[in-house]
């Protein structure tokens, strides 16, 4: 059974995005004084007083897009309140009433679905009776918040509670898997985020930069349930505008949420410092990876996939462990084996080995090749190993002293290790740690 979807709709600039992160208490919207930030819906699912509600963010209703992505806003919006269990209609109690919160008023009269009126920006008790004038617009009393000095939550979440059938507050199932889908813009991330919801969840336009906020969204497949997360298109940081930059800090949020991590190229453009960048901030949060080759069906016949994979191992070598996808985002081409190869990708984080086995291994290893000294040095000396954690696969080596083991050293046993463990594909992280006395090596 669906969440009941808790749909926040309003003119531009009343604190649409701002109530959104107060209700749930995290920065999910990005919220900036100039109007029309918000295009898509933005959800976030929220527990309150043991009840489950999916809250959704939308762009201002009559807002002037600067992209010309009027037509697309309101039909995110329209697609928003046709499914909305309750709508929260947002005012600006400073403002006072506006000719465009008449006209939402009127939109939403249309329809048989219970709406609350909220008047934000009540920042102070004595701006209250500033609120009395919206009970014009048709709604009853409104209640008052100030998503900035964090006021009202509790009452508006009391007062949403009671518009709803308790039967329908249940826990949402757990996704199997949290898939970021990150690259640079216009690689296709939101024609692939609604192939796989199956609907136009996101904007898709070819103006860049559309996307801005990283969104949730919940999809299905093979009866289990998954969340794919859309990101902003990444630009060179010397282009960034101040709203490019809060979209990016929120795709390196999403990489670090994840549990896979889908990077996007566009196969009919070069490989650019961008995806060199991205491949980097992946690695860096040890996450798994695969790299999905977008609108290969526009270079089919002009190049073979070995030729490109290996094109890309030579451009990105820091992650040449992770697979690879040819994928076609706009038909679906591929796209299922691509998300069977991320939840490979996220068993293999989750694997653990026996301490025998890894030792085993470790063995195998320093038999092969043994840590060279550096110059002066002690020899150094590697007693045995553990695994500590997975996602990613943690793997501690005591020795007689771990500021002895040089880099070059960590990568050919990370190599090494990623060929005789079932950690192929996945980033590892090596830990070495300090051992006074040798014991015996633990079963």
């Amino acid at each position: 059974m669906a969440l009941p979807r808790i749909v926040i709709v309003g003119r531009p600039n009343v604190g649409k995005s701002s109530l959104l992160n107060l209700l749930a208490r995290s920065r999910i919207s990005i919220v900036d004084p100039r109007a029309g930030i918000t295009r898509d819906r933005v959800t976030a699912i929220i527990e309150y007083d043991e009840r489950y509600l999916e809250l959704i963010d939308t762009g201002g209703i009559g807002i002037v897009d600067d992209d010309n992505l009027e037509n697309h806003v309101e039909q995110q919006i329209d697609f928003a309140i046709e499914r909305a269990t309750v709508i929260v209609f947002i005012v600006d109690a400073r403002a006072g009433i506006n000719p465009l919160d008449r006209r939402v008023a009127e939109r939403l009269r249309r329809l048989d679905v219970p709406v609350v009126l909220v008047a934000n920006k009540v920042d102070a008790d004595n701006i209250t009776p500033e609120a009395a004038q919206f009970i014009r617009l048709g709604y009853g009393e409104p209640l008052c918040t100030s998503a900035r000095e964090r006021r009202g939550r509790r009452e508006l979440l009391d007062r949403l509670v009671s518009q709803i059938d308790p039967q329908t507050t249940g826990a949402p199932a757990q996704p199997v898997m949290r898939l970021a889908i990150v690259g640079k813009r216009n690689t296709g991330k939101s024609t692939l985020v609604n192939t796989l919801a199956g609907e136009q969840r996101v904007i898709v336009s070819e103006t860049p930069g559309t996307t801005r906020d990283a969104i949730d969204v919940r999809f299905t497949k093979d009866g289990r349930e998954f969340i794919a997360i859309d990101t902003a298109g990444v630009r060179k940081k010397k282009s960034m505008s101040d709203i490019d930059f809060y979209s990016y800090t929120r795709a390196l949020r999403s990489i670090r949420r994840a549990d896979v991590v889908m990077h996007l190229i566009d196969s009919t453009v070069q490989v650019s410092a961008v995806d060199i960048k991205l491949s980097l901030a992946i690695l860096n949060e040890y996450k798994p990876l695969v790299i999905a080759v977008n609108k290969w069906d526009l270079v089919r016949g002009r190049a073979q996939p070995a030729d490109y994979g290996e094109y890309l191992t030579q451009l990105l070598p820091a992650v040449r462990y992770a697979p690879i996808s040819f994928i076609t985002a706009l038909t679906g081409k591929n796209v299922d084996a691509a998300v069977d190869q991320a939840l490979i990708q996220f068993r293999q984080a989750h694997t653990r080995v026996t301490t025998g086995r890894l030792n085993a291994a470790l063995e195998a290893i320093l038999a092969a090749r043994g840590p060279s000294p550096k110059r002066g040095t002690k020899p150094v000396k590697i007693y045995y190993a553990t695994q500590a954690d997975v996602a990613p696969p943690t793997v501690v080596f005591f020795c007689n002293d771990p500021g002895l083991v040089r880099d070059e050293y960590r990568r050919f046993m990370e190599n090494r290790l990623r060929e005789i463990l079932p950690f192929k594909e996945v980033p590892m992280r090596l830990l070495f740690r300090p051992h006074r006395e040798r014991r015996v090596k633990p079963d």
